[in-house]
Protein backbone atom coordinates (compact mmCIF):
# COMPACT_ATOMS: atom_id res chain seq x y z
CA UNK A 1 0.00 0.00 0.00
CA UNK A 2 3.01 2.69 0.98
CA UNK A 3 4.23 1.76 -2.76
CA UNK A 4 1.19 2.55 -4.61
CA UNK A 5 0.47 5.77 -2.91
CA UNK A 6 3.63 7.02 -2.34
CA UNK A 7 4.20 7.95 -6.01
CA UNK A 8 2.10 10.96 -6.06
CA UNK A 9 3.27 12.18 -3.20
CA UNK A 10 7.28 11.35 -3.19
CA UNK A 11 8.87 15.10 -2.94
CA UNK A 12 6.30 15.51 0.03
CA UNK A 13 7.74 12.76 2.08
CA UNK A 14 10.89 12.08 3.36
CA UNK A 15 12.36 8.52 2.73
CA UNK A 16 14.87 6.86 4.37
CA UNK A 17 16.02 3.26 3.69
CA UNK A 18 18.56 0.99 5.23
CA UNK A 19 20.73 -2.22 4.49
CA UNK A 20 22.07 -4.84 7.06
CA UNK A 21 24.02 -6.13 3.95
CA UNK A 22 27.76 -5.87 4.26
CA UNK A 23 29.22 -7.05 0.90
CA UNK A 24 28.04 -4.61 -2.58
CA UNK A 25 26.62 -7.84 -4.02
CA UNK A 26 24.19 -8.64 -1.46
CA UNK A 27 23.14 -4.87 -0.61
CA UNK A 28 22.68 -3.85 -4.23
CA UNK A 29 20.29 -6.89 -4.99
CA UNK A 30 18.14 -5.81 -1.61
CA UNK A 31 18.44 -1.78 -2.65
CA UNK A 32 16.63 -2.19 -5.86
CA UNK A 33 14.05 -4.33 -4.21
CA UNK A 34 13.16 -1.43 -2.16
CA UNK A 35 13.38 1.16 -4.77
CA UNK A 36 10.70 -0.74 -6.49
CA UNK A 37 8.50 -1.65 -3.64
CA UNK A 38 8.37 1.88 -2.51
CA UNK A 39 7.72 3.00 -5.95
CA UNK A 40 10.89 5.35 -6.40
CA UNK A 41 13.73 6.15 -7.93
CA UNK A 42 15.68 7.71 -4.93
CA UNK A 43 15.81 7.54 -1.08
CA UNK A 44 16.32 10.51 1.05
CA UNK A 45 18.85 9.06 3.44
CA UNK A 46 20.12 5.28 2.73
CA UNK A 47 21.89 3.94 6.16
CA UNK A 48 23.95 1.43 6.90
CA UNK A 49 22.37 -0.59 9.55
CA UNK A 50 23.33 -1.95 12.98
CA UNK A 51 26.97 -1.84 13.07
CA UNK A 52 28.06 -3.61 15.79
CA UNK A 53 31.65 -4.72 15.84
CA UNK A 54 34.56 -3.88 14.30
CA UNK A 55 34.70 -6.61 11.79
CA UNK A 56 31.20 -4.79 10.38
CA UNK A 57 33.64 -2.15 9.55
CA UNK A 58 36.05 -3.94 8.09
CA UNK A 59 33.82 -5.88 5.25
CA UNK A 60 31.83 -2.27 4.63
CA UNK A 61 34.08 -0.51 3.65
CA UNK A 62 37.03 -3.08 2.29
CA UNK A 63 37.06 -4.35 -0.89
CA UNK A 64 33.79 -5.21 -2.35
CA UNK A 65 32.13 -4.24 0.50
CA UNK A 66 28.49 -1.97 0.58
CA UNK A 67 30.30 1.53 1.23
CA UNK A 68 31.00 0.94 -2.55
CA UNK A 69 27.36 0.64 -2.96
CA UNK A 70 26.54 3.45 -0.98
CA UNK A 71 29.02 6.29 -2.36
CA UNK A 72 27.96 5.14 -5.58
CA UNK A 73 24.46 5.82 -5.24
CA UNK A 74 25.26 9.24 -3.72
CA UNK A 75 27.15 9.85 -6.85
CA UNK A 76 24.18 9.04 -9.23
CA UNK A 77 21.59 10.80 -6.77
CA UNK A 78 19.56 7.50 -6.06
CA UNK A 79 20.65 8.86 -2.15
CA UNK A 80 20.17 11.93 -1.57
CA UNK A 81 22.19 11.34 1.62
CA UNK A 82 24.20 8.77 3.56
CA UNK A 83 23.83 7.39 7.14
CA UNK A 84 24.58 4.90 9.65
CA UNK A 85 22.96 3.27 12.88
CA UNK A 86 24.71 1.35 15.47
CA UNK A 87 24.72 0.50 18.84
CA UNK A 88 28.56 0.45 19.57
CA UNK A 89 29.55 3.84 20.18
CA UNK A 90 32.84 2.64 19.31
CA UNK A 91 31.96 1.15 15.97
CA UNK A 92 29.94 4.54 15.23
CA UNK A 93 33.18 6.42 15.70
CA UNK A 94 34.99 4.51 13.19
CA UNK A 95 32.55 4.43 10.35
CA UNK A 96 32.64 8.38 11.04
CA UNK A 97 36.20 8.57 10.65
CA UNK A 98 36.23 6.68 7.28
CA UNK A 99 33.18 8.60 5.49
CA UNK A 100 31.35 11.65 5.67
CA UNK A 101 28.27 10.24 6.99
CA UNK A 102 25.04 12.73 6.82
CA UNK A 103 23.60 11.13 9.76
CA UNK A 104 23.66 8.98 12.44
CA UNK A 105 21.43 7.14 14.35
CA UNK A 106 22.03 5.88 17.99
CA UNK A 107 20.64 4.63 21.37
CA UNK A 108 20.99 8.73 23.18
CA UNK A 109 19.07 6.87 26.00
CA UNK A 110 19.09 8.76 30.01
CA UNK A 111 19.69 5.45 31.53
CA UNK A 112 23.01 4.91 29.40
CA UNK A 113 24.17 8.40 29.38
CA UNK A 114 23.46 9.33 32.92
CA UNK A 115 24.80 5.84 34.74
CA UNK A 116 27.71 5.41 31.88
CA UNK A 117 27.96 8.31 29.72
CA UNK A 118 26.85 6.26 26.57
CA UNK A 119 26.86 8.61 23.33
CA UNK A 120 28.75 11.43 24.64
CA UNK A 121 31.90 11.21 22.83
CA UNK A 122 29.43 10.71 19.54
CA UNK A 123 27.68 13.37 19.92
CA UNK A 124 30.75 15.54 20.54
CA UNK A 125 32.40 14.28 17.69
CA UNK A 126 28.92 14.02 14.89
CA UNK A 127 28.41 18.10 15.92
CA UNK A 128 32.16 18.54 15.39
CA UNK A 129 31.67 17.20 11.83
CA UNK A 130 28.29 18.42 11.30
CA UNK A 131 26.30 15.01 11.34
CA UNK A 132 22.86 15.12 12.33
CA UNK A 133 21.72 12.89 15.29
CA UNK A 134 19.12 10.85 15.06
CA UNK A 135 17.84 9.49 18.55
CA UNK A 136 16.68 5.76 18.85
CA UNK A 137 15.76 3.92 22.79
CA UNK A 138 14.83 7.73 24.27
CA UNK A 139 11.60 5.67 25.56
CA UNK A 140 13.55 2.97 27.17
CA UNK A 141 14.17 2.33 30.64
CA UNK A 142 16.07 -0.66 31.41
CA UNK A 143 16.54 -4.37 30.89
CA UNK A 144 13.89 -6.85 31.58
CA UNK A 145 13.86 -8.70 34.29
CA UNK A 146 13.83 -12.51 33.89
CA UNK A 147 10.62 -13.79 32.09
CA UNK A 148 9.07 -10.07 32.86
CA UNK A 149 9.19 -9.45 28.87
CA UNK A 150 6.86 -11.92 27.93
CA UNK A 151 3.89 -11.26 31.16
CA UNK A 152 4.26 -7.92 29.63
CA UNK A 153 2.13 -5.94 27.19
CA UNK A 154 5.57 -5.52 25.01
CA UNK A 155 6.20 -8.64 24.66
CA UNK A 156 8.04 -7.66 21.08
CA UNK A 157 10.66 -5.07 23.12
CA UNK A 158 13.42 -6.28 23.82
CA UNK A 159 14.20 -3.70 26.79
CA UNK A 160 11.71 -2.31 28.70
CA UNK A 161 10.24 0.55 27.59
CA UNK A 162 7.90 3.47 29.90
CA UNK A 163 4.65 2.83 29.64
CA UNK A 164 2.92 5.53 28.39
CA UNK A 165 -0.27 4.82 30.29
CA UNK A 166 1.15 4.49 33.80
CA UNK A 167 4.38 6.69 33.51
CA UNK A 168 3.76 9.46 30.81
CA UNK A 169 5.32 11.87 33.12
CA UNK A 170 8.61 9.85 33.84
CA UNK A 171 8.65 9.33 29.78
CA UNK A 172 7.90 12.45 29.06
CA UNK A 173 11.24 13.65 30.87
CA UNK A 174 12.91 10.35 29.05
CA UNK A 175 12.27 12.25 25.79
CA UNK A 176 13.27 15.66 26.90
CA UNK A 177 16.65 14.43 27.97
CA UNK A 178 17.16 12.93 24.69
CA UNK A 179 16.40 16.58 23.66
CA UNK A 180 18.47 18.07 25.64
CA UNK A 181 21.57 15.97 24.69
CA UNK A 182 21.23 18.18 21.14
CA UNK A 183 19.67 15.24 19.34
CA UNK A 184 18.32 16.33 16.07
CA UNK A 185 15.38 14.19 15.70
CA UNK A 186 13.61 11.04 18.07
CA UNK A 187 12.54 7.85 16.68
CA UNK A 188 9.93 6.31 18.96
CA UNK A 189 9.40 2.56 19.44
CA UNK A 190 7.42 0.76 16.63
CA UNK A 191 4.85 -0.07 19.54
CA UNK A 192 1.73 1.65 18.65
CA UNK A 193 1.55 3.32 21.89
CA UNK A 194 4.46 5.04 22.00
CA UNK A 195 4.50 6.31 18.20
CA UNK A 196 1.14 7.49 19.38
CA UNK A 197 2.24 9.12 22.38
CA UNK A 198 5.44 11.28 20.31
CA UNK A 199 3.01 12.48 17.92
CA UNK A 200 0.80 13.85 20.43
CA UNK A 201 3.30 15.51 22.32
CA UNK A 202 6.14 16.21 20.38
CA UNK A 203 5.44 20.00 19.96
CA UNK A 204 5.62 19.97 23.55
CA UNK A 205 8.15 18.39 24.52
CA UNK A 206 10.07 20.27 22.15
CA UNK A 207 8.59 23.73 23.08
CA UNK A 208 9.15 23.33 27.11
CA UNK A 209 13.17 22.54 28.42
CA UNK A 210 14.26 19.26 30.75
CA UNK A 211 12.65 21.17 33.66
CA UNK A 212 14.88 20.54 37.40
CA UNK A 213 12.04 18.35 38.71
CA UNK A 214 12.13 16.04 35.32
CA UNK A 215 15.78 15.70 35.59
CA UNK A 216 15.27 15.12 39.51
CA UNK A 217 12.54 12.64 38.98
CA UNK A 218 14.96 10.56 36.48
CA UNK A 219 18.16 10.57 38.70
CA UNK A 220 15.80 9.23 41.62
CA UNK A 221 14.40 6.51 38.67
CA UNK A 222 18.10 6.18 38.12
CA UNK A 223 19.03 4.54 41.43
CA UNK A 224 16.33 2.08 40.93
CA UNK A 225 17.17 0.62 37.50
CA UNK A 226 21.09 1.29 37.15
CA UNK A 227 21.87 -2.26 38.16
CA UNK A 228 19.84 -3.32 34.66
CA UNK A 229 21.39 -1.41 31.92
CA UNK A 230 20.28 -2.70 28.48
CA UNK A 231 23.33 -2.14 26.55
CA UNK A 232 26.35 -4.02 27.55
CA UNK A 233 29.36 -2.14 28.24
CA UNK A 234 31.41 -2.76 25.09
CA UNK A 235 28.82 -0.83 23.88
CA UNK A 236 29.62 2.40 25.14
CA UNK A 237 33.31 1.90 26.32
CA UNK A 238 35.97 3.39 24.13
Amino acid sequence: MLGNSLEPHRKNVYLACKTEARTRDRAEVLMKQSLELLHTDYFDVYQMHALSKMEDIDIAFGPGGVMEMMRDMKEKGIARKLGITAHSEAVALKALELYPFDTVLFPFNWHMHMAHGMGGTLIRVAREKGVGLLCMKSMIEREWTEDERYASKYPKSWCKPIDTQEEPELLSAAIRYALSLGVDTIVPPGNFDHFKFAVEHIDELIDLPLSDAERAMLTHRLEQVKTRPFFDADCYTL
